[in-house]
């Protein structure tokens, strides 16, 4: 072998290792956008304490987009904005993936209109489902058309995605059906593209995550919800760490959620992170605009994930509207 030839090949098995050890040490996450926020500030936290030598990547392509990746073994984690699906348990049991469910915060789906909205400050579930429901799609266009004291003028609509976990909530909370939403309406799986475009037009209303709303209070006006008959307050309720707490903020309030692929837990690296995650959700969460778990939620997520307890906690015969943070903690004991 010519030492130019054993050059370019020792040059090639150096490059050979260095890929591989870049492929070893990189934590793929996707899904929710709701949830990213979160992920991304422990990403670099941990990024930071491990001095780079390990990658968090965090995509959101919506819960639904990501849980099609995560059970496809595509990703080590998955951002969720609700639990599993019946229909998502069984595409990752086709593929022997088995998983981690740990709840790492709350949050709440703000009802948002533009700041020189000057004639509504609270709405009612039962006006948000005129609005939304499929049956109002190029009927129901009009400001007046919900309340007559209201403007003459076409409402522009902002919502998440289909992919969106939030779209998934905020349907069967205010129509009663998941996923069952009028479509004429602008969607994205990207909060801050329906930031931007309810900021933009005085006569819009959608509805994003809390977190998007508190970095965004200077351009968007918060909404109070009128819960209805099953809320714990009759009058109109704003959306705050404390009505979040205190189950106030009805039906809008939810927790959120991380899945870990079972066999990327194995590695030192994948299991390193999320330990890190639950250790640290309780200070960074706020830090990130979002409802924090009480300690208590954080210790019994640790102790299912170091005791290798898999699987959901959820089913599909139950509704998780109004999921009080104490009643989750009842799921989360008894599992």
């Amino acid at each position: 072998m010519s030492r130019v030839v054993f050059a370019l090949w020792v040059a090639f098995m150096v490059v050979g290792v260095y890929v591989n050890a870049a492929e070893s040490t990189l934590i793929k996450s996707d899904g929710s956008s709701t949830v990213y926020p979160i992920t991304e500030a422990m990403a670099e936290e941990f990024q930071a304490l491990k001095k780079n030598t390990v990658k968090v990547t965090a995509g959101i392509s919506g819960t639904g987009g990501g849980f099609k990746k995560f059970c496809r073994a595509e990703t080590d984690m998955q951002n969720a904005s609700r639990p599993i699906t019946t229909s998502e348990m069984a595409d990752c049991k086709k593929t022997g993936v088995k998983y981690f469910e740990l709840p790492i915060a709350y949050d709440a789906t703000v009802v948002a209109v533009n700041m020189k909205n000057n004639w509504v400050s609270e709405i009612s579930v039962a006006d948000l489902k005129k609005i939304w429901e499929p049956a109002a799609q190029g009927k129901i266009m009009k400001w007046n058309q919900i309340n007559p004291a209201w403007p003459d003028a076409e409402f522009k609509l902002y919502g998440a995605g289909s992919d969106s976990g939030t779209f998934d909530y905020f349907t069967e909370a205010i129509v009663g059906k998941s996923k069952s939403s009028r479509g004429d309406y602008t969607a994205s799986e990207d909060d801050n593209t329906l930031i931007k475009g309810i900021a933009g037009d005085k006569f819009a209303i959608g509805y994003v995550p809390m977190s998007y709303y508190m970095e965004n209070k200077k351009t968007l006006k918060a909404l109070a919800i009128i819960g209805g008959e099953k809320a714990p307050s009759k009058t109109g309720v704003l959306p705050s760490k404390e009505t979040v707490e205190n189950s106030t903020y009805y039906p809008l309030s939810r927790p959120l959620f991380i899945y870990v692929n079972e066999a990327s837990a194995k590695r030192p690296e994948v299991k390193e992170f999320v330990q890190f995650y639950l250790a640290n959700s309780a200070k960074l969460v706020p830090e990130v605009k979002y409802v924090a778990l009480p300690p208590k939620a954080y210790e019994m997520a640790k102790g299912h994930f170091n005791k290798g307890r898999l699987g959901s906690v959820f089913n599909s015969k139950e509704s998780h509207v109004g999921l009080k943070i104490e009643d989750l903690l009842k799921k989360e004991t008894a599992m």
